[in-house]
């Protein structure tokens, strides 16, 4: 048990830290003086500092999937779900501000380095569009994709310029601006609706 706590404790370590240094940035000293563990016993469970990279990606992916299953089970209304995920630029916002977001702050920097690892880091974007894209198909969204695309693509954009920025106004209005846009894509008619519209 005492050895498992130790590699959960390492992971979440170094998530933190390459989060808010970045993967380059971030030694193995750096994560076993965090820990507060001797190398060797640091060497017991990673070897490479690879290693640790791949344990953090599929850290994310789980908590992930662990917080979209909860936004499933607390709210019925897919827009509401939508909604929910555009808000995330709120509810972060103070790390976000100081660090950017941590997927694309990862992403970004294993791309710049052609890190191995690059594509599996990708696929939390992936797990993000695909429940998106879910999402809009509930709504009857015949653009269900390009709009969960659409939604990534924006709150990026506010991530970034909100790390950059840090005006919280700003993070707000577009905010807001994308739950308006939200809600007149889910004014428009469901896609079957329109085919038997035109049908006629």
């Amino acid at each position: 048990m005492a050895n498992n706590d130790t590699f959960q404790q390492i992971i979440s370590a170094a998530d933190r830290l390459f989060y808010e240094r970045g993967y380059e940035y971030t030694s193995f000293k750096d994560i076993a003086d965090e820990v507060q563990i001797s190398r060797g016993n640091f060497y017991h469970h990673f070897h490479t500092k690879d290693e640790i990279l791949d344990a953090v990606i599929e850290f994310r992916l789980a908590a992930t999937r662990s917080m979209l299953e909860q936004w499933e089970a607390e709210a019925d209304d897919p827009r509401s779900r939508i909604a929910r995920f555009v808000r995330i630029l709120l509810t972060n916002l103070a790390s976000i501000r100081e660090h950017g977001c941590p997927v694309g702050t990862l992403c970004t920097e294993l791309v710049k380095i052609d890190h191995p690892s690059q594509a599996r880091a990708h696929s939390i974007f992936d797990l993000f569009r695909a429940w998106l894209r879910r999402q809009f198909e509930l709504l009857g969204d015949r653009d269900a994709d390009a709009h969960a695309l659409h939604v990534l693509a924006r709150s990026q954009g506010v991530a970034v310029l909100a790390s950059t920025y840090r005006d919280k106004a700003f993070v707000e209005r577009e905010v807001n601006e994308l739950l308006d846009w939200l809600a007149q894509v889910c004014a428009r008619p469901p896609a079957a609706k329109r085919r038997k519209r035109r049908s006629r």
